[in-house]
């Protein structure tokens, strides 16, 4: 059988850090790559001043996973709350960031 979604056996598991990918919802690219309810077109955001942590998950004291610099370019693909989730690129960083730390695109 072929096809983009055939059963044939384990694949690797995506990396969480490196893939925009969760359980629910992955990036627009990842679409006939992997299989997952939905999925998300990027929304671009600006870093404000002062930087923003990417963090490995909605908390504050979640790891960091790096520090993106002000005026840095952040794709959105979930928000909810005072969190937003998503990437640098679609080959990653992934994570999470305070929605307060970005700024839409003019």
């Amino acid at each position: 059988m072929q096809g983009p979604y055939v059963l044939a056996g384990a694949i690797a598991r995506p990396d969480p850090r490196k893939d925009p990918i969760r359980g629910d919802l992955a990036h627009i690219a990842l679409a006939g790559k992997h299989f997952v309810p939905h999925y998300a077109v990027p929304q671009p955001r600006t870093v404000m001043p002062g930087g923003a942590s990417l963090l490995t998950d909605p908390q504050d004291d979640a790891e960091e996973l790096c520090v993106l610099m002000e005026g840095d370019s952040f794709e959105v693909l979930d928000e909810a709350g005072k969190w937003v989730w998503g990437c640098l690129s679609v080959e990653g960083p992934v994570g999470y960031i305070r929605a307060d730390r970005l700024e839409r695109l003019a």
